[in-house]
């Protein structure tokens, strides 16, 4: 009898990547591409559904299969960024590119007035989060307003995971996670469309039917096992978001346990019992049919870093270890990591970078450190609104490319006094998407055995106290600085 194994795939804001595993996790395979986004305004950015989205995953799955020597994939997961919002035609046609997450800032307008509508603490009541620039709703009703002749059209609304679940399958479905981010379209309280709300919101759009990441809603088709080299009838699940994939890859899966994902942007999620609304943090549906969890996502992080480096040069090796030898604090160096604003828990997209204390003495050294300083003090921020919502974290593990080199890591659980478990494998949510396959199918019988910790950062407290001074004045930067921020990024728009 043909090994049996699961395919996991999930498309990324910079790459997307792919895996083949035995049922229990042992990575056989991987496979990955890098692609863009495109800003073709100030605070837009897309990504080309068919030739980002699904290019990517027919040339990852042609990959991944050419390695199976004679034997059987058992089940395909997805996921990919978002929540997004892809209008598509009744045939699962895009209609125009998609628009990605939170970082696409255009539905200013929008937030206001459906906050307005609604009412800010009944939205944040009924669908666990406020309207933020992450919220699906806004943007669709940006799209009615500034693009009547594509809404017209639109007869799906489509996120990543679930334009290639429909392009696989025909099944119009979206996963209750993915719908949790339609604010206000979705009840969280009653894991279910909000219909009166999102007819408002979304007038003549059907909405797609609602699955749970570990249920099989379809198997693949005999035109898309031609275009892909997926065998004819594979299970596929309803797929999720990345970063719910990615937590789920690590073993973060119980009440109380986190994930920090130290990637393009940071971004925290904790698995609940029962929904913790906060007004500076996402409130969503787990993974699983049984959990919630309190997410978090900072604007940028690694895309501050690849920033310095365009601007300095140098390999990231030679960075690393070059801020390693500058104490904590950076010899006096405060970084506001706001280079695109900022999401949680400030809810601020006109919030602007700010490097203070700049002298002629300080080199590139010193400015690496103190932007993955920057970025630290902000996961403290978040950690903090996460504990006033009662979600104070049991265990934090640490996932994504920034856990390479250790200084990052470190410089965070410095910096928040919590220690950090660092998985044996951090490829990312492809391996959670191959986990979620194997739970669907039965295959994967012991997930928690997936993916051992190798090893944990343990904060020093010694360095703590000195970052808890930097902390205060880098909460006291915003605040005194704010109405500065706004300006310039108002005279940037206008430019």
């Amino acid at each position: 009898m043909a090994e049996e194994l699961l395919l996991g795939v999930d498309i990324g804001t910079s790459s997307s990547k792919g895996v083949l595993t035995t049922v229990d996790g042992r990575v056989l395979a991987r496979a990955d591409r890098p692609h863009g986004t495109s800003s073709p305004h100030p605070g837009w950015f897309e990504h080309d559904a068919e030739t980002v989205w699904w290019q990517d995953f027919v040339e990852i799955t042609r990959e991944l299969v050419s390695k199976l020597d004679g034997r059987s994939p058992v089940g395909l997961a997805v996921s990919g960024i978002g929540p997004c919002l892809l209008p598509a035609d009744a045939s699962g046609t895009p209609l125009r590119p998609g628009i990605l997450y939170g970082v696409d800032t255009r539905a200013t307008k929008e937030i206001d007035e459906l906050t307005e509508e609604f009412g800010a603490d009944a939205v944040l009541a009924r669908c666990g989060s406020r309207l933020t620039s992450q919220a699906v709703g806004p943007k669709v009703r940006w799209l009615a307003r500034n693009e009547p002749e594509v809404y017209e059209r639109t007869r799906m609304l489509l996120m990543a995971s679930s334009f290639l679940v429909h392009r696989l399958t025909g099944r119009y479905v979206l996963d209750h996670h993915s719908a949790s981010q339609c604010t206000p379209m979705y009840d969280l309280g009653a894991r279910d469309w909000a219909h009166d709300w999102a007819a408002s919101v979304a007038p003549g759009l059907p909405l797609p039917e609602l699955a749970w990441p570990t249920e099989i809603v379809g198997r693949v088709s005999t035109e898309a096992a031609s275009l892909t080299g997926l065998p004819v009838g594979l299970p596929v699940t309803a797929g999720t978001v990345d970063a719910w994939a990615e937590a789920v890859s690590v073993g973060v899966r119980a009440p109380g346990e986190m994930m920090i994902m130290y990637g393009t942007t940071m971004f925290l999620v904790q698995v609940l019992t029962d929904p913790r609304p906060h007004s500076g943090l996402w409130g969503t549906c787990g993974a699983f049919p049984d959990t919630y969890t309190l997410a978090a996502g900072m604007a940028t992080s690694g895309s501050i870093t690849d920033w310095l480096r365009g601007l300095v040069g140098g390999e990231f090796a030679g960075l690393v270890a070059s801020a390693a030898s500058v104490p904590p604090g950076s010899r006096g160096l405060l970084v506001l990591p706001y280079f695109a604003g900022e999401r949680t828990p400030l809810f601020d997209p006109d919030a602007r970078g700010i490097i203070a204390g700049l002298t002629l003495g300080h080199g590139q050294a010193e400015l690496y450190r103190a932007a993955l300083e920057g970025i630290g003090y902000g996961v403290r921020h978040n950690l903090e609104a996460m504990s006033a919502a009662g979600g104070t974290p049991s265990r934090l593990v640490a996932v994504g490319g920034g856990t390479q080199g250790g200084l990052w890591t470190q410089i965070v659980s410095d910096i928040t006094g919590q220690p950090q478990d660092i998985p044996a494998e951090t490829i990312g949510a492809c391996l959670g998407d191959a986990l979620l396959a194997g739970m669907a199918t039965g295959a994967a019988s012991s997930p928690d055995s997936w993916n051992p910790v190798a090893s944990t950062v343990v904060p020093d407290p010694e360095r703590y106290e000195r970052y808890s001074a930097y902390y205060a004045r880098y909460r006291e930067l915003y605040s005194s600085t704010v109405d500065i921020a706004h300006f310039l990024a108002a005279e940037h728009n206008a430019s």
